[in-house]
């Protein structure tokens, strides 16, 4: 096994805060397969929910934001509307590639999410930060 800085996993539990929901524009890439789930749950056509929920960009699809805030279109009452249907972006947050690139990028996102270094809940183990990893391609 290749030794990583996280090779003893990392303590990470999520509040709830929304923070990776709201803020500075961004991309929440989503897939077909996301989409077509999203759809049945609001019981609209896949058409209707990519012209309401989502926009094209770089050829892909991305939820839209709500402006002037930036928080996504789905965060509302301070809470994620469709949680256990989110994307896999959101699933995975925060491990990301560039937030998993360095201790130093992990301890920066500190500031931004409250969640990361919380030692209350169960520390995640270095094979399931590998899977997320892998999931966020």
């Amino acid at each position: 096994m290749d030794l990583k800085w996280y090779n003893e996993g990392l303590h990470f539990n999520c509040t709830g805060c929304g923070k990776c929901c709201t803020g500075s524009p961004g991309y929440v890439w989503i897939n077909e397969e996301e989409s077509i789930k999203l759809a049945d749950h609001l019981k609209i056509s896949l058409d209707q929910f990519y012209k309401v929920y989502t926009r094209l960009c770089y050829g892909k699809r991305t939820l839209k934001e709500l402006k002037p805030s930036y928080d996504c279109i789905f965060f509302k009452d301070k809470k994620c509307t469709v949680y256990d249907l989110r994307p896999s972006q959101c699933k995975t947050f925060p491990f990301w590639d560039e937030n998993m690139a360095s201790k130093q990028s992990w301890d920066d996102l500190v500031d931004y999410c409250e969640g990361i270094n919380r030692e209350e809940g169960d520390k995640i183990p270095f094979e399931k930060i590998e899977q997320e990893l892998g999931n966020n391609l």
